[in-house]
């Protein structure tokens, strides 16, 4: 439901098949022209799969949203675009051609079926936080109480994580 509230929002997008930098791009402009405005886009980072690893690698981009969408709607609205731009959920963790999650919102902590708020996996990802630090290195995790510089600097994933842009 759109309120009077603003909420900051930031998100991770995600492609690993198909033409991906032009699958984030597409998401960028749906999630600007249906969810908010972008405050700030981080570069693009390729990285190998984390999880099921026996996939192509990824490529990532982290955004800062202002959205007047509750948490609830704009992840509502975020798995929408994912439908419209073709994602199909057939394998958990699987090979996508867009991937898009919310990973803090203000100091908002959730934990509904739909939402999970702060991401529950963000502090142990590099492939998310480094994206995250580009642009908002001292946000600080509501759980954690640590900015994601300091998260960043604790993690002890060493997945390659390659600026591309």
């Amino acid at each position: 439901m759109k309120g009077n509230t603003i909420y900051k929002a930031y998100l991770l997008t995600g492609s690993n098949l198909g033409n991906s930098i032009n699958y984030l791009q597409k998401a960028a402009t749906w999630i600007e022209e249906k969810c908010g405005v972008i405050k700030a886009a981080s570069s693009y980072y390729k990285t190998a799969a984390w999880g099921l690893k026996e996939q192509p690698d990824f490529i990532n981009q982290a955004l800062a949203i202002e959205t007047n969408l509750d948490p609830e709607d704009l992840m509502k609205s975020l798995l929408a675009i994912e439908k419209e731009l073709g994602r199909e959920r057939i394998v958990k963790m699987g090979p996508r051609v867009i991937d898009i999650d919310i990973l803090i919102i203000d100091g908002i902590i959730k934990n509904s079926d739909l939402l999970k708020l702060p991401h529950p996996h963000l502090a142990e990802r590099k492939f998310a936080l480094i994206p995250l630090a580009e642009i908002a290195p001292t946000l600080v995790h509501t759980v954690e109480k640590k900015t994601v510089l300091q998260l960043l600097q604790d993690c002890k994933d060493d997945l390659d994580v390659q600026k591309i842009s």
